[in-house]
């Protein structure tokens, strides 16, 4: 399994809405290569990206009867810089302005609602951070198979080992 080095940085995806690049599936692989740009962008400098498969997750919190998600996280490996609070509010606004152009407003939904895209930076590296904007690590990481068995799929380069009544995330009917 490869080493996650003391620069990582981990971003989740997830939408349950439309974009007007598609379905949340497709509002997913759309973003991938603008957010691998976004973050070299950020970082200004190559980076490693270890990805997820996409999953089909079931809505946690928010109003009843919302669709359900399609859910990803991506690794990021290699950054040069030592994580800081103000690197870190930087990468908020980029990732948020990612979200914005498709279609996320923020100041219209509600908590936990249907989006059309999240990005939540769960973390970078070791560092910790209580900003009114952005805590790091994410507080509810650990409270959250969705993002769980993603990032661990990411960081082993595999999907988790399931039971055998279990489909793989990939599985028809799975995959979102």
């Amino acid at each position: 399994m490869p080493s996650i080095d003391d620069a990582s940085v981990a971003v989740a995806l997830g939408a349950n809405q439309p974009s007007a690049a598609g379905s949340p599936r497709e509002t997913l692989v759309v973003v991938r290569p603008l957010l691998e740009e976004l973050l070299r962008a950020w970082a200004g400098q190559e980076l490693v990206y270890r990805w997820s498969s996409l999953h089909d997750t079931a809505p946690v919190g928010g109003p009843p009867d919302q669709p359900r998600y399609c859910n990803a996280v991506m690794l990021v490996e290699g950054l040069q810089a030592p994580p800081s609070v103000a690197a870190a509010l930087e990468l908020l606004d980029a990732l948020q302005g990612l979200e914005q152009q498709f279609g996320r407003n923020r100041s219209r939904e509600q908590r936990w609602g249907p989006r059309s895209l999240d990005l939540d930076l769960l973390f970078w590296g070791e560092l910790r951070l209580e900003h009114p904007r952005l805590l790091l690590p994410h507080p509810r990481l650990h409270l959250r198979t969705f993002v769980l068995e993603p990032l661990l799929q990411a960081m082993q380069g595999s999907a988790p080992p399931r039971s055998p009544d279990q489909p793989e995330p990939a599985a028809p009917g799975r995959d979102c």
